[in-house]
């Protein structure tokens, strides 16, 4: 028979009554005491009783349960899980048999004609800065910019009191220096009669000498007033030459003053237009200093352009050439190559060309830009490829090409010109190769591909 606490809520036998307050505590901590004992006694009572055994039928239901739940998430985890991965794996290798497809154009060659544009400048053939030659100021302007001149015609006209000044002062001193030389030419004159007299005296007395009639020292007294005569005269005749030299300085003098005196009318040297005009009535201005006036014949211009050197064996004296010109787009202009520098210039490796052309409209003016347009034939005209074949690698500049069984082979080759959406190929290639547009990575060298041919665009005439 188990055992029973007594339970502490149940009313225990009738205690005595207590005589004091310390008799009452302490009747109530023995009670506590007991208390506890007796629950002490029924928590070790509980723990050691036996629980009761499980039967065996409800084993059986444990472990039939267990393996259910076990085959049930197989079921729903794993099977799933390896048909996924199956179907990824045929999935993936039906992709790695199936064949790239690729683009594919057909290598040809340019057209035998093309045109080489470039840009210049016009300017005019004849062209020349009109500058003072005299000191002074301008008396009269006779013409402005935009007008028409003439050969020799008054441009201006200058007020120089100075070189007036100088040029009276030079024909003061060229009179001068011609009356020193009519003095000289009287002296050598003079000169010269005295000469004849010694010459006579010194022959009379040399004849007395020899008869005995007059004294050798008498007669050697003349014949030296006669040498001495000579003299003078190869002296005065120096002199005479000496003031026919002062004349004509003096004449070359006044002659220079009065060719700068003639400056003062300043005149245009060619026929042209004026196209700057920097001075106006009033101004002082400098010899060799002041520009007065640019003038320029528009007859005639020319274009200077810098040919590349790719395009330098194309170019020739004679060839003909078209200018274009923006603001005037329906109209072109002939023009005819006419010199080159035959030297290419080290910095930018061009060859400067010299293109004339007719301007008796006056439709074109200096200082316009201008399109060349230098047409050229070639005689074996290069490889066209669209730029999205080339591929760039470290061995240089390839393209995949394919051969007859659809395999790829990168072939290496040289690049001539490039058009931006077109390239030159200048070996590498032949005419007729298939070649694969815009490859991939997945295009790689011996791989098999399914190729798609595509028209190439049509090659154009002019190179731009």
């Amino acid at each position: 028979m188990r055992y029973s606490p007594p339970n502490p809520t149940e009313p225990g036998p009738p205690a005595a009554n207590p005589q004091t307050t310390e008799d009452l505590l302490r009747q109530e901590i023995e009670d506590l005491k007991k208390q506890l004992a007796a629950k002490n006694t029924a928590h070790v009572d509980l723990h050691s009783a036996k629980p009761p055994h499980p039967s065996r039928g409800a084993l059986w239901l444990l472990m039939v349960v267990i393996v259910v739940v076990i085959v049930a998430g197989f079921l729903a985890g794993f099977i799933p899980r390896e048909r996924r991965e199956s179907v990824i794996a045929s999935e993936t290798k039906a992709e790695q048999e199936t064949l790239p497809v690729v683009s594919v154009v057909t290598a040809a060659n340019s057209a035998s004609v093309s045109a080489l544009v470039l840009p210049g400048n016009v300017q005019a053939v004849t062209e020349a800065p009109v500058l003072a030659r005299a000191d002074g100021y301008i008396k009269r302007r006779l013409v402005d910019i935009g007008d028409r001149v003439a050969a020799g015609q008054l441009l201006a006209e200058l007020e120089a009191p100075e070189l007036d000044q100088q040029v009276r002062q030079a024909q003061a001193s060229l009179a001068q220096a011609k009356s020193s030389q009519e003095q000289a030419s009287a002296n050598l004159d003079q000169g010269r009669g005295a000469a004849a007299l010694a010459e006579i005296t010194a022959k009379r007395w040399s004849n007395l000498a020899l008869k005995g009639v007059v004294s050798r020292q008498e007669n050697d007294t003349y014949q030296s007033q006669y040498q001495s005569s000579k003299d003078n005269v190869r002296a005065l005749e120096k002199a005479v030459a000496a003031a026919r030299s002062n004349v004509s300085a003096v004449e070359a003098n006044l002659a220079r003053l009065e060719e700068m005196q003639g400056y003062k009318m300043v005149k245009a040297p060619f026929s042209g237009v004026i196209t700057v005009r920097n001075v106006d009535t009033g101004a002082l201005v400098t010899a060799t200093n002041t520009l007065l006036f640019r003038i320029a014949q528009t007859g005639m211009l020319r274009i200077y352009v810098n040919v590349p050197q790719a395009n330098a064996e194309s170019v020739h004296v004679g060839q003909a050439a078209q200018i274009r010109i923006a603001d005037l787009a329906n109209t072109t202009f002939n023009g005819t190559v006419t010199r080159t520098a035959s030297s290419f210039d080290p910095a930018s490796r061009t060859l400067l060309t010299e293109v004339q052309l007719a301007n008796s409209n006056g439709a074109l003016m200096p200082g316009m830009y201008a399109q060349v347009d230098l047409s050229t034939n070639r005689k074996d005209p290069p490889i066209v490829l669209p730029s999205g074949t080339l591929v760039v690698r470290a061995d240089g500049p390839q393209v995949a090409v394919l051969r007859p069984d659809n395999t790829v082979h990168f072939q290496r080759i040289q690049i001539g010109r490039d058009y931006g959406d077109r390239i030159e190929v200048a070996s590498g290639l032949e005419h007729g190769d298939s070649v694969i547009v815009n490859p991939s990575d997945a295009v790689r060298e011996g791989i098999k591909v399914n190729p798609i041919q595509i028209a190439a665009k049509p090659t154009p005439a002019a190179a731009k």
